[in-house]
């Protein structure tokens, strides 16, 4: 039996919903020297095209470790008020980090969204990664899970 949905509007809406106010999120990287996991809680939104980006402290081990190796994983999650919070909506998403260049757009666009980072994303450790997605799971509670494309896993751009 196959566990998984086919890719349709619940999903979509879902998404929408978990993307399209995205702020924080935790990270998995691999430790360079290690190769153990490692885990952050860290700032994201997403880029003009939908895609997750993150704005991350060169001096973070996350950071040093995506520089080493760009694998990463993203797990984003929704909280309800009520209900069991294993049946709240996560998405985990497995990504490819890169680096990108810190442009007026993309700067001003996330002080809109978080203007408390005014503080640090001057700074000069500071830069924007681009978390871009290779696939991913969905799981919209008990019975409702999809496994998605990268592709898919995109913000619906506002408008």
């Amino acid at each position: 039996m196959q566990p998984f949905r086919p890719f349709d509007d619940e999903a979509r809406l879902l998404l929408a919903e978990m993307l399209g106010g995205l702020r924080h999120a935790t990270l998995g990287t691999l430790d360079p020297q290690s190769g153990a996991p490692h885990l952050s809680r860290i700032a994201v939104q997403c880029d003009v095209d939908g895609v997750p980006m993150a704005l991350l402290s060169g001096l973070a081990a996350h950071s040093r470790a995506l520089a080493a190796d760009p694998r990463a994983g993203l797990l984003i999650s929704v909280t309800r008020d009520k209900g069991d919070p294993m049946t709240h909506p996560r998405l985990s998403v497995q990504a490819r980090a890169m680096r990108v260049e810190t442009n007026a757009g993309r700067r001003a666009n996330w002080l809109a969204a978080d203007p408390k980072a005014a503080v640090y994303i001057d700074l000069p450790d500071f830069s924007f990664w681009r978390l871009e997605p290779q696939s991913g799971l969905l799981n919209g509670g008990f019975g409702k899970a999809w496994q998605l494309e990268g592709a898919q896993i995109r913000a619906t751009p506002a408008g």
